[in-house]
């Protein structure tokens, strides 16, 4: 499997990248900077300078070009203004959207956040984050791709224990956000399905198989 993964030089996406290319996948990791083209081929991806925020729909869709799936991962980040949240936390995952139909990638695997609602209330710029997030996530929703929206909790670098929870609130790993992300690629099951990720009890495998119950 060929998966294309935007803002591919993020912690997760890297994180992504390892598992996926250890596993005997092709990653093609889209990244703005060509500074940081070295971080992804050492994971095990092949970098493709894209910016997702600038560049047309055409450019996108050619820098996906071939591939089964994609994994929306980019975000404008922390210390970004409210701009950036809606130009990149929204327009970014439309304008993949956009270009997984002109590539024929059917399948769409987009990292939200937890409390991600088009209608949030408040003016601060987190409140603008999870707006923007929750107008990405309907977006999805009727894209018409087959897509799985996950919604990580508060990230932190600790080690990935392979153990999550569904529901609730809570941090969650990185590593174990990228590790679900890996088992949503590979269950068809999950196509359709959108839920809470934080960390908890339960293997992988066992909590996608009660979220999409």
């Amino acid at each position: 499997m060929l998966v294309a993964i935007a803002g591919g030089h993020g912690q997760i996406a890297l994180h992504l990248t390892r598992l996926l290319s250890g596993s005997g996948d092709e990653v093609r990791s889209l990244i703005r900077n060509p500074d940081h083209a070295q971080d992804v081929e050492a994971a095990g991806g092949q970098p493709v300078v894209c910016d997702l925020e600038h560049d047309g729909e055409g450019v996108v869709a050619t820098a996906i070009e071939g591939a089964d799936a994609v994994v929306f991962a980019a975000g404008a980040g922390p210390g970004s203004g409210a701009e950036r949240k809606d130009t990149m936390d929204y327009g970014g995952a439309v304008k993949l959207i956009a270009a997984a139909k002109a590539a024929g990638a059917r399948r769409y695997v987009i990292v939200s956040s937890i409390n991600a609602d088009p209608d949030a209330p408040g003016d601060d710029t987190f409140a603008v984050y999870l707006r923007a997030k929750g107008r990405a996530d309907a977006a999805v929703r009727e894209s018409g791709l087959d897509y799985t929206i996950v919604r990580p909790g508060a990230l932190t670098n600790e080690p990935g224990t392979g153990l999550v929870a569904t529901e609730g609130t809570g941090e969650i790993p990185r590593e174990d956000v990228a590790a679900t992300l890996v088992a949503v690629l590979a269950d068809d099951g999950t196509v359709g399905s959108e839920f809470d990720l934080i960390g908890g009890d339960v293997p992988i495998a066992d909590a996608l198989s009660r979220a999409r119950d």
